[in-house]
């Protein structure tokens, strides 16, 4: 797996360099916006993790121009800010997700594998997990027994980011950033009605796959053994 890292503190990208390798990851590393911004638009690396503030563009901007030109590397933003408004602005900028800084190293991993395993396994542009198959472009659920049903924008949303990060938990507060794009009661209401609605589509179809809830920590997309 080829990753791009981008971090112009120096000690700070020696390390993650040394750690990510360890790890069996082929890391390319940078130190500045515009560096940053030309290795992705060659289209050759699996993810970028991304710093926010470097040199010559900062993280945002170089999210916002690698989805402009149509770059759909996942990228995990890095930022030292921890405030609500520059986790929202990462993830509207482009970013997959978003790790503050200080972060401790088994999390920066867990959150990498969980943006690895978003694969595109088929030429329409389908997701595909156990035994779902969720098709993006046309907003349909399958099953691999062969029933399907139309998913509406949100449960499309939820669904997506779940099979995105299987395997890993993800918090009300990433799924209300994600899918309604910022934070408040009514948006966390908003969580829990559309995970019914999405977990009412996964029966309709008889998956095997289902929305677990962990009280207190979030949700995770997870496949019942048979």
């Amino acid at each position: 797996m080829k990753i791009l890292l981008a971090e112009d503190e120096k000690r700070m990208n020696r390390a993650l360099q040394e750690i990510l390798r360890q790890e069996g990851y082929e890391v390319t590393s940078v130190e500045n916006g515009e560096d940053a911004l030309y290795e992705l638009e060659g289209d050759i690396y699996d993810l970028c993790v991304l710093d926010v503030m470097m040199p010559k563009m900062n993280g945002y901007a170089v999210a916002k121009e690698a989805r402009a030109s149509g770059i759909r590397t996942p990228i995990l933003m890095l930022t030292a800010k921890g405030e609500l408004d520059d986790k929202v602005e990462g993830l509207d900028s482009g970013a997959d997700d978003y790790l503050t800084k200080p972060f401790m190293t088994k999390e920066l991993l867990a959150r990498l594998r969980a943006l690895l395993r978003r694969k595109i396994p088929t030429s329409d542009g389908s997701l595909k997990y156990e035994d779902l198959t969720l098709d993006v472009k046309n907003a349909v659920l399958k099953c691999s027994n062969g029933l399907s049903v139309r998913l509406g924008e949100k449960e499309l949303r939820i669904i997506e980011y779940l099979i995105a990060n299987q395997g890993h938990v993800l918090s009300r507060e990433q799924i209300a950033l994600k899918i309604w794009g910022y934070e408040s009661e009514s948006e966390y209401n908003n969580v829990e009605v559309y995970m019914s609605f999405a977990r009412r589509k996964l029966a309709y179809v008889e998956s095997r796959c289902e929305i677990k809830a962990l009280r207190g920590i979030g949700y995770e997309l997870r496949c019942r053994d048979v």
